[in-house]
């Protein structure tokens, strides 16, 4: 319980460092704009395409999911109760097999460039978030002036950890269910390899390799995988324990409203419960990377960024020898 108090006194000390930099606040909502945009330049062309039929019926949809596909092995062409089961499936086993090339390419296209741009816009958070970590002024505008230093590597590291999960995701389709098991782990350890590769592309000054920027980021990972897990433990433990208390506010405001027969109440405290639980995350989140940046430095200085201070770490936090 004493590593999960100084981890929670680490958390509370990431969300002094973003009330403090409000401006930090500002980037999710950039990315997500940025990655829905480029979601809708890539399908509108698709979505709206000719088809023959009117944009509001079934018929057009069907035609638009049919011309991803190619024809069955019997010979035939994809119908539209095919194609409506195989995209029900397009998550699990054999999702690629049907697609045509040119729509795979496109697909393809269409990862790659929001993977880009998404890497660009956290490189530029992370910047700006190293930048408030180390006492210096937040600037959206500098946070990206910095991301367009780093297109190379962020194109190289988008291509090759693109091509990775493809590989991934393409390999589970063809294996059984002990084989899926074993790429989805697979795929996992990648996952957790690649936490530290963003604040590895912001201080790498001399390569655009993507693999020493992997390499880089597990070493890191190796190096503080207790303070991680403890921290995180500590974080997940104590958000855990917010939202279940919030569960009080939701149940007792329910039940009044019941009692007093008001729909209307009822409404606004499912509507204020809803509103703060995607506040409290949309917090946790952007506090989660200011954390992560945090842990980073250290392994990276051996000394704590300020608010942080030693005492917080002497029990959460103890840096692996080697």
């Amino acid at each position: 319980m004493n590593k999960f108090q100084r981890s929670w006194q680490l958390f509370k000390s990431s969300f002094s460092v973003m009330m403090t930099n409000k401006k930090l606040l500002v980037f999710p909502v950039l990315i997500t704009t940025v990655s829905i945009f480029i979601a809708l330049l890539f399908m509108t062309p698709i979505a709206f395409q000719k088809t023959g039929y009117g944009y509001g019926t079934a018929e057009h949809w069907s035609a638009v999911g049919n011309s991803f596909y190619s024809e069955s092995s019997a010979g035939s062409s994809v119908s539209s109760d095919n194609y409506q089961s195989t995209r029900h499936y397009r998550g699990g086993r054999g999702a690629l097999h049907n697609i045509k090339p040119l729509a795979l390419a496109y697909f393809a296209v269409t990862y790659f460039v929001s993977m880009f741009f998404a890497t660009f816009c956290n490189v530029a958070f992370y910047r700006e978030i190293m930048n408030a970590l180390q006492g210096e002024a937040v600037s959206i505008r500098g946070g990206i002036r910095f991301a367009c230093t780093k297109w190379k590597i962020i194109l190289m590291w988008t291509l090759f950890a693109g091509a990775v999960g493809f590989i991934i995701k393409a390999l589970e389709e063809r294996f059984g269910i002990v084989g899926q098991w074993i790429l989805r782990l697979l795929g996992t350890a990648w996952s957790i390899a690649c936490v530290f590769v963003v604040p590895v592309i912001i201080t790498e000054e001399e390569t655009t390799n993507p693999l020493v920027v992997l390499k880089k980021s597990a070493m890191t990972l190796r190096s503080t995988w207790g303070e991680s897990l403890v921290g995180y433990a500590g974080v997940s433990f104590g958000s855990a324990l917010v939202v279940l208390s919030s569960l009080f506010w939701l149940g007792g405001g329910i039940f009044i409203a019941v009692k007093l027969q008001s729909m209307l109440l009822g409404a606004l405290v499912v509507a204020s419960w809803l509103g703060g639980v995607f506040i409290f995350s949309y917090l946790m989140s952007v506090a989660s990377q200011i954390f992560r940046c945090a842990l980073y430095l250290y392994a990276l200085q051996g000394a704590l960024p300020q608010p942080y201070t030693q005492e917080m770490v002497a029990l959460a936090w103890k840096m692996k020898k080697g």
